[in-house]
């Protein structure tokens, strides 16, 4: 069930082309390899970690955060999700009950695999919540090993599906006690069913739980959304700012009349 809704809610396009001196590679705890970018601007104070949106890959928006850095004058590192773009590696191939796990700490013939997960080398990557998390837990140490930031000089920002792993790991570090400076949200989903479905509560096999990660959030969070959003409805903006403690609440930014993918559109001079 949990692989079905993975490849209902993953759509990555035909990879885009960027050329090879643009970007590099990153490993996640998978064996998976994802190609990044860091755009570094002289100076730079902050250091942006993007996560892109559902139909997204490094070729598409390269030329736009290549100009973003220099106007705002921050560094800008994105990286591909496993299965989008020129990522390759293992691929989970099927979910293993187990009646003895209890909290998701069953052993694992891979090391590296979650819980619930067989691997299988050498066949095309199929993407997966929980591979998505491993990429930005990748890119992030990155961050902090190779470029020698502290985790204070980092902000995260999420764009649709990309909320879900910024949320994921704007939690994480509050929870480890180091948190990200601060989360930027353009058009967040609260979870995937619930784009679909008013749910009340998160449902079992659901995905990217933004709204159960928000309580944990230790930094500001800024979200922007278009009112009239027809992907990921507006409400959804909405509720997840509501959810966060009100101290981590920086004032958000309702886009009128935009949709989902116009915003940036709308906003240009």
């Amino acid at each position: 069930m949990g692989d079905l809704i993975s490849s209902l809610l993953f759509q990555p396009p035909p990879p885009t082309y960027l050329h090879p001196s643009r970007h590099f590679w990153l490993t996640n705890k998978y064996g998976n390899r994802v190609p990044a970018f860091f755009i570094e601007r002289p100076n730079a104070k902050v250091t942006i970690l993007f996560s892109h949106g559902n139909a997204e890959d490094l070729g598409m928006i390269y030329d736009w955060f290549n100009d973003l850095a220099r106007v705002l004058r921050v560094n800008i590192m994105a990286y591909d999700y496993s299965g989008y773009g020129k990522s390759f590696g293992v691929s989970p191939i099927n979910r293993v009950n187990s009646n003895s796990n209890s909290g998701g700490n069953n052993s694992q013939s891979n090391e590296s695999a979650s819980p619930g997960i067989q691997m299988q080398t050498g066949i095309s990557l199929q993407p997966c919540e929980e591979f998505v998390y491993a990429d930005i837990e990748a890119a992030y140490a990155y961050l902090l090993k190779e470029r020698k930031l502290q985790p204070e000089e980092i902000v995260l920002y999420g764009r649709s599906l990309g909320s879900g792993p910024s949320c994921y790991l704007a939690s994480k570090t509050a929870k480890e006690g180091r948190s990200v400076a601060g989360v930027i949200l353009q058009s967040p989903l609260l979870s995937a069913f619930r784009v679909a479905f008013n749910f009340r509560f998160t449902m079992v096999w659901d995905k990217f739980p933004n709204i159960d990660y928000a309580p944990y959030i230790r930094c500001p969070v800024f979200i922007v959304h278009g009112t009239q959003d027809e992907v990921v409805p507006f409400w959804h903006g909405q509720d997840l700012f509501m959810s966060l403690e009100q101290q981590w609440r920086a004032k958000p930014f309702w886009v009128e009349g935009a949709g989902h993918n116009n915003i940036e559109a709308l906003l240009r001079p």
